[in-house]
This record gives structure tokens, sequence and C-alpha cells, in this order.
């Protein structure tokens, strides 16, 4: 029996092992074996990564942009050097395909190569004569230490794209909370962080913890912001416990999004579209759409045509090449995710695929859920409303768009919407009406590139600032507003006391 790899944490550049009792099992979501454990860190490890940042941030912040730049120029062709490498590992972990897993990867990178221009994007707003001889100019300065609280289904880019960059770019540091059941991609670009990109101790620290000891993240005054993604519950308590503390806050929180499918759309490609954003990564993913609001007139036409595409997509091990879906990641997500199906029938929805059960041969371990479409919900359903997080189609048949708009913003939650349609003015009027906070006209996922914000309204963020884009950098910097004023030898004594509040010209 090959021994299981006891994983530790990372504290000023150097893994240690973690002096607790307690750990957590990481398994191959393809086969259900444990490959790794990770520890539950103590409190004072957590402290101590909080510390290793601490002192690590006055070198870091005072380091000129043009050499924190150019360590991110490096790390970037790192990323792109292990690319596969960290793929397979996403995959194997995760249990998202591998093409998809390399888009994990991927949009670690872009956000990367956007910091790269953080000298850009950094620079001060305005700098102008506001009276005679009084100069005043507003810039941006580094906030100190941030805490990164990561999700379990982008393990590569939510805290390598979306946490880091930005933040060491703006000259911050950064204690990552890594998620426990998929922390091994995250580890290892740490490890490459350090070792290739030669980044200077304590810049980047590493822990795993239950969300007992991840409470220091909010109260902990050496702390100035937390950034986190994750449940809708669990989001507020950051928000609400974080920002009680002096604590800026971004928290990337839960979806269910939903799209609207007129009559006029191209039947075909929507349907594509919707398949693609529905099941890829399984479902995890929060920008899937798993809310489909139908026309009647083509209800059943769009919903044989998606029963079609769906049984036709290769379900099997993540990390093989023909696979088009993967596994769920644990155990008791596929439970979770099942008891959804299953109170979706409860509830009067009509069961058209069944995902449940699903067995791939040579992988009977592995947490498979099949592609699964509910149809006929109706308003008040809860499996139409709540996030189930796995690969299942609700739809929604609506009589027009007006009543389609209705139900999709009386959701709680907006992160994202889409419209499939042909009609320009339908297209202009739903974005103008959509509640949601990133928007398709006739695009399936609507994830925005790194330079601009991932911008959820509603139940699916709290907070002032997004993450990404020039929002990204706002949240990761603090504004300074200065004012100045030189006196010459023959006006230095007139103009003693002038200023303060004084309108003089």
């Amino acid at each position: 029996m090959t021994e299981i790899k006891r994983m530790g944490y990372c504290v000023g550049g150097k893994w240690i092992q973690s002096k607790t009792d307690k750990y957590m099992d990481v398994t191959d979501s393809s086969t259900g074996e444990v490959i790794a454990q990770v520890p539950q860190c103590t409190p004072e490890e957590c402290e101590s990564a909080i510390a290793s940042a601490q002192e690590a941030f006055p070198a870091w912040s005072r380091l000129s942009i043009s050499k924190r730049v150019q360590y991110l120029y490096k790390w970037r062709d790192v990323l792109y050097a292990h690319k596969e490498e960290l793929s397979v590992l996403c995959a194997k972990e995760l249990g998202k395909s591998l093409s998809e897993a390399r888009g994990d990867v991927q949009k670690a990178i872009e956000p990367t190569e956007e910091a790269c221009n953080i000298p850009t994007l950094i620079e001060g707003d305005c700098a102008m004569q506001v009276t005679t001889n009084y100069d005043t100019m507003t810039w941006r300065k580094p906030l100190g230490v941030v805490a990164g609280i990561v999700p379990m289904n982008f393990p590569a880019m939510i805290p390598w794209g979306w946490m880091v960059p930005l933040a060491i770019a703006c000259g911050d540091t950064v204690v990552l909370k890594a998620n426990s059941q998929t922390p091994l991609t995250s580890m290892r670009m740490l490890e490459l962080f350090y070792s290739e990109g030669g980044f200077p101790e304590g810049v980047v620290n590493l822990v795993t913890t239950s969300r007992t000891e991840a409470e220091i993240f909010l109260t902990d005054p050496r702390i100035k912001a937390v950034t986190f993604v994750g449940t809708t519950g669990v989001g507020k308590h950051i928000y609400s416990v974080a920002a009680a503390h002096g604590k800026r806050v971004q928290a990337q929180c839960e979806a269910k999004n939903h799209a609207l499918v007129l009559k006029d759309c191209n039947l075909e490609a929507t349907v594509n579209a919707i398949i693609n954003s529905t099941y890829g990564c399984a479902g995890m993913r929060c920008m899937a759409l798993p809310v489909v609001c139908v026309e009647e007139s083509i209800a059943d036409e769009f919903v044989a045509l998606l029963k079609e595409k769906a049984l036709a997509m290769k379900i099997g091990c993540a990390y093989h090449e023909d696979t088009k879906l993967g596994p769920v990641v644990s155990q008791k997500h596929k439970e979770k995710i099942c008891k959804w199906i299953q109170t979706g029938i409860d509830e009067g929805a009509e069961l058209i695929l069944d995902g449940r059960d699903i067995k791939v041969p040579g992988f009977e371990g592995g947490y498979f859920v099949g592609p699964t479409i509910l149809d006929h919900v109706e308003p008040g359903m809860t499996v139409g409303d709540c996030e189930i997080f796995g690969p299942v189609t609700c739809i929604k048949r609506v009589k027009d768009y007006e009543e389609g708009i209705k139900v999709m913003n009386a959701n709680p939650f907006a992160n994202g919407s889409c419209i499939f349609t042909s009609s320009g003015y339908y297209s202009r009027k739903f974005v103008m009406d959509t509640d949601g906070g990133m928007v398709g006209v006739n695009v399936g996922i609507p994830v925005p590139t790194a330079y601009f914000p991932f911008s959820g309204n509603k139940d699916s963020f709290f907070g002032d600032l997004h993450v990404l884009g020039k929002d990204g950098v706002h949240f990761f910097t603090r504004a300074e507003t200065v004012t100045t004023h030189w006196f010459d030898e023959k006006a230095g004594k007139r103009d003693v006391g002038t200023w303060e509040g004084s309108t003089e010209q």
C-alpha cells in the first residue's frame, strides 16, 4: 500500500510540517483514492503566516514598481512552462476535464499578464494646481497584508489569478487559506513561485485550516483586507465580521444564473452554448447556466435537442484527453447534488434526463454525476432558486420576454445572466433590464477578461470593489491625496497660513 503524503504549510517561503493531529484527505475525484492529506493548521500556525507576510511587507512595498513587474514577467513564464503539469494536477484533485483544467490555469496566467501592466493601472488619478502655488495629487499606496480565502472549484484561477497577481503587483503581501479539498494545485504553484519565480520570502504564504482557525483572518489587525470566494452564508459572515474589524472585504458568493431563450434564437448554437456553460466543470462554477427560461412556443424542441446533446457527452476520468464531463469533487458533494435532483422531482418538476447512478468502467470509485434535466420548474420550487453546483439544468417555461425577465430578476442571486435571440431590440432591452452583474448576449459564459471586473450583484457579492480590472487595483490599494506648497523668498512670509480652506486665487 502506497503511503499517503502529508503536506505542510508555507511560511516565509519554507514548507513546514504542522504540529496538528488533524489532517484532511485530498482525493483523486475520478477514482476516489486518497492522494494526499493536508493539515488543519493550528491558530498559532495561522498567526505565523500572518507574521511572515507582515515582516515581508515593508521591503516588498518599497521595492520599485518596475522591479515588482520584472518578478511578475518571470512568474508568467514559469506558469506557461508548467501549464500542463498544473492542469493534470487540477483535473485530478477537482474532477473538471483536462481541457477545462487547462482553462483554469490559463485564467491564472491572464491576470498575471494584466498585473504586469500595473504601472499604468496604479498611476495617480489627478494632479493639478488647485489654487495659486498649491498643487494637489491623488495616488495609490499598498494596503499591507491581504488574506485570500479560496473555494474548491478553481484551485489555480482564484488564488493565483484573482488574488495574488494584483495584490503583489500593488505592493501587498498575501496569506492564502487554500481549500482543503483541492489544495494541491495551489501548493504546487507556491512551490514554483519561490523555486523558479525567485520571489522574496514571505510575499505569499499558505495554510490549510477549518473555518474555526480561519476566523483569525477576519479579526487580526495585521490583516488589512480579505478577499473571499464561496457560499453566500459564509460570505455574509466574512463581510460582517471583517468589515466590523475595519478591513476591506470583497466576498464573491453563490449564483443561480438564468438564460432567457427567445423563439427567434439560433436554436442549435443556443443549445451548444448552454451545454458548454451548464455542464462544463461538472456545473461546479458560479458562472454556469443552471436555469433556462425558454419561450413556450419552442420549449419542446429546445428540451429535446438539449437532451440529445447532453446524452452525447463523453463522461469519464477527468485527466483523460477525450473526457467532456468529469466527476464532481467528492462523494459528499455528489450526494448533495443527487439529493437536489430528488428534491426537484418531489417538488413536481419533470425529470427528462437523470444523471444519478452513472458508472464509468474502470473508475467505479469516482464521484460521477451525469447531465440532468428537470423540466417544468415552476416559481417557488427550491431546485430552481438555490445553487446546486452540479450538472443539473432546470427549465422554466415562459410565455414571452416580459415574463422571462420577471422570473430571472426575482432570484436573489445576480452573478450572471444571458439572453439568446436574433433581436437587437430585445438584446439591448435585456442588458438594461437584467439584474445580472455579468451579462451575455448569445454568450453562455459571460466571464470578462482580466481587464474588467468580475461584477456579481445582489446576494452574489458583498463589498464595494470587485476582483480584477480597475476595481481590483483599487481594492488592493488605498488612496492618498497630497497637497503641496513651496515658498519663494519674497512670498514666504506673506503666504504663511493662507491655506486651510482658503479660496484665494
